[in-house]
Parts: C-alpha cells; sequence; structure tokens
C-alpha cells in the first residue's frame, strides 16, 4: 500500500495524487453510469449531448491538473496490495 511522503516537499504532490487518484474513479464511475443510460434510452438527445460536454471538460480539467502537478495517468492507478491496482 503506498504512503504519503514524510519529506514537505513531496506532500503536496502526493496529496494531488490521492485526490486525483479519487476524482479519477468518481470520473470512470459517472462515465459508466452516462453510458448505461444512453444505451437504455432514458435520456434526451439534449441530455446526451450536455452529458457528452461535461464528461469531456472533466477530462480535460484532469489533464490539466495532472499536468499542473506533474502526474501522468499511471500515477492515478495506486497499488492496494493483495487487491491490486486501482483503477
Amino acid at each position: 500500500m503506498e504512503r504519503l511522503p514524510l519529506d514537505s516537499s513531496q506532500v503536496e504532490q502526493g496529496l494531488a495524487k490521492l485526490v486525483l487518484t479519487i476524482i479519477e474513479l468518481l470520473r470512470q464511475l459517472m462515465e459508466r453510469q452516462a453510458m448505461r443510460r444512453v444505451e437504455s434510452d432514458s435520456l434526451t438527445d439534449e441530455q446526451i449531448e450536455e452529458l457528452g460536454l461535461t464528461l469531456m471538460r472533466l477530462e480535460e480539467k484532469m489533464e490539466e491538473l495532472k499536468l499542473i502537478f506533474g502526474l501522468e495517468h499511471e500515477d492515478l492507478n495506486i497499488e492496494l496490495g493483495p487487491l491490486g491496482k486501482l483503477l
């Protein structure tokens, strides 16, 4: 299991990694739920369009934040010990 570094100069990046990992997990879950709703025809065309734009904006913001904190997508896939990788 990964731990936050005790070195004060790395705490910000470690915390950013943890927070962005949680956000990425939630983003992926939201995307899967959205796809289920689209496939079940329970959304109007306008709702589908808005949902697509929202998910695109969220992905763009995630990319921006990863750049700011010097993180790659692989950095967000934290090790959960015997459970394996998170993402």
